[in-house]
C-alpha cells in the first residue's frame, strides 16, 4: 500500500503550510509600512499645522522606504535560507553538495550586508537635509566615501575576499585543511572569517583575506581520498620483504584502508637504524589518521613478536682493558707487562 504522506496533494498542502514562515520574517516590514499608512492618514485626515503635516509626510516616507527595503532583504534571504535547509537535509560528503552548499551561505551573509546597506541609503534619500548620503551611499562616491572605504580597508578586503571565495571555492564547508599549522575542518565561513574546527575541538577563528593571500593545504580539495605515511627506524637486520607482506596484511585487516595504495621502501639509512616508509590511502582525512596509527602499532607488535632482531639497537666494541701503569714506569713497559 503506498504511502499517502508522500502523495503530491499532501506535499502541495505541506508547502501552503510553510507560507506563514515567510509571514513571520516579513512581520517587521508589515509593522512598518501600516506605520508608513497610519503616518499618511493622520497627514491628510487631521487638520494640523503644516509643519506637523510635513514631518508625518516625512515619517511615512522614511517607513515606506525602510519597510521596502526590509521586505526584499528578508524575502530573498528566507529563500536562500531554505536552499541551505533542503541541501543540509540531503548532506553527504559529495563535493558537489558541498560546493552550492558553500556558494550560497558566502551569498547570503552578503546579500544581508548589501540589503542593509542599500535600505539605509534608500531611507537617507527621502530625508531632504540626508539625500545627499543616500546618493553617495548608492554610487560610493563623495570624500565621505572616500575617507569611510580607507577607514574599512580591512573589512572590504575580506568582503571582497569572501565573494572571490564564493565563486572560485579554494574551501567549501566541511573541508579537511592545514592553516598555520593546525589540522581541521571547515566549520563555518562568514563575511570576514573562517571558523576551523580543529582536531582537538579547539576553534581556529582566520581572516578570510588569509585564503585568498598565503598558501594552505587543503586536503579534499578535489577528493576526500588522501595518502598517509608512516615511518620506523629499524636495525639494518629488519626483514624488509616480510615487513612489505605485512603491511598489505594489515591493510587489509582494517576497514579504514580504501584498498588503492599500500606500499613500503626504505627511504635513509645511517650507521645505525634503517629508516622505513609505508605508505597507505584512506577516503577522508581523519580515517588517514587513524589507518596511519593501526598500522604503525600492528607493525611494532609484529616485529616483537616474530623478528625482534630488528628492533634498533645500540652496537659497541669492547677492547680488554691495559695493565695499570706505576709512577715512573715508562708506557711501553707496563704494556708489555
Amino acid at each position: 500500500m503506498p504511502d499517502s504522506s508522500h502523495s503530491p496533494d499532501k506535499q502541495r498542502a505541506r508547502a501552503f503550510f510553510r507560507v506563514p514562515r515567510l509571514l513571520r520574517r516579513l512581520r517587521g516590514p508589515i509593522l512598518l509600512m501600516l506605520a508608513a499608512l497610519g503616518f499618511a492618514l493622520l497627514g491628510e485626515r487631521l487638520e494640523l499645522e503644516e509643519n506637523y503635516t510635513s514631518a508625518l509626510v516625512l515619517a511615512a516616507k522614511i517607513c515606506t522606504a525602510g519597510a521596502i527595503g526590509w521586505a526584499i532583504t528578508n524575502t530573498v534571504d528566507a529563500a536562500i535560507a531554505r536552499q541551505l535547509s533542503m541541501l543540509r537535509q540531503r548532506w553527504s560528503n559529495d563535493l558537489d553538495m558541498r560546493r552550492r552548499t558553500t556558494r550560497l551561505d558566502v551569498l547570503r551573509r552578503v546579500w544581508n550586508v548589501i540589503g542593509g546597506v542599500a535600505t539605509m541609503a534608500a531611507v537617507f534619500t527621502v530625508i531632504p537635509w540626508a539625500r545627499q548620503i543616500g546618493v553617495s551611499m548608492f554610487a560610493s562616491a563623495g570624500i565621505a566615501g572616500i575617507a569611510l572605504g580607507i577607514a574599512a580597508r580591512p573589512m572590504l578586503a575580506n568582503l571582497i575576499a569572501g565573494l572571490q571565495i564564493a565563486f572560485t571555492q579554494p574551501i567549501r564547508i566541511e573541508d579537511a585543511v592545514v592553516v598555520e599549522n593546525e589540522w581541521g575542518w571547515i566549520e563555518e565561513i562568514g563575511l570576514f572569517y573562517v571558523v576551523i574546527r580543529v582536531w582537538d575541538w579547539r576553534r581556529l577563528v582566520v581572516p578570510l583575506s588569509h585564503f585568498i593571500e598565503k598558501p594552505f593545504q587543503n586536503w579534499t580539495r578535489e577528493s576526500g581520498t588522501i595518502i598517509g605515511s608512516i615511518i620506523w627506524e629499524v636495525d639494518h637486520r629488519a626483514p624488509i620483504a616480510a615487513m612489505r607482506e605485512e603491511l598489505h596484511a594489515i591493510c587489509r585487516r582494517s576497514p579504514l584502508w580504501d584498498s588503492r595504495i599500500a606500499n613500503l621502501q626504505v627511504t635513509d639509512t645511517n650507521e645505525r637504524t634503517i629508516s622505513i616508509r609505508a605508505l597507505a590511502s584512506a577516503p577522508n582525512a581523519q580515517d588517514a589518521w587513524d589507518l596511519r596509527c593501526f598500522i604503525r602499532e600492528e607493525m611494532i607488535v609484529w616485529l616483537q613478536t616474530r623478528h625482534p632482531e630488528a628492533l634498533p639497537r645500540l652496537r659497541a666494541e669492547t677492547v680488554p682493558n691495559a695493565a695499570p701503569q706505576r709512577a715512573g714506569q715508562p708506557a711501553h713497559e707496563a704494556q708489555s707487562a
